[in-house]
């Protein structure tokens, strides 16, 4: 088994939907997250606040600079995610199409580096 990151990609210039369409997305992705438990590919989810609510730590020259804002300035930022196994990328595939599906999102998927390219 490998895991795998599923990356909800949101527009943040879009407005969220009605409280009843955003509490109908979260029944389906709640569906889509019991489905990875009841399957044992599920290993965590989490879903984030606004880019705004950011803070970026660099580094430079032995010290580090803090700023306010996401990591790039960019339309589209990471609203959420789910880790997951899988036994295949096609097998990430399937559960990311349920996963886009169910929040209406496009979703990411970027297979965990096992250290095995550096070996």
């Amino acid at each position: 088994m490998k895991q795998y990151l599923l990356a909800v990609q949101m527009d943040e210039s879009v407005p969220f939907g009605a409280e009843k369409e955003v509490q109908a997305m979260m029944a389906r992705t709640g569906k889509v997250t019991d489905e990875m438990k009841t399957a044992g590919a599920w290993v965590f989810v989490g879903g984030l606040e606004n880019s705004d609510a950011s803070t970026v730590v660099r580094p430079g020259n032995g010290t580090t600079t803090i700023t306010d804002g996401p990591f790039a300035e960019t339309k589209e930022q990471l609203g959420g995610f789910w880790v997951i196994q899988a036994e295949d990328l096609d097998q990430a595939l399937s559960w990311a199409d349920k996963c886009a599906l169910a929040c209406g999102q496009a979703i990411e998927v970027r297979p965990f580096d096992d250290g095995s390219r550096r070996r």
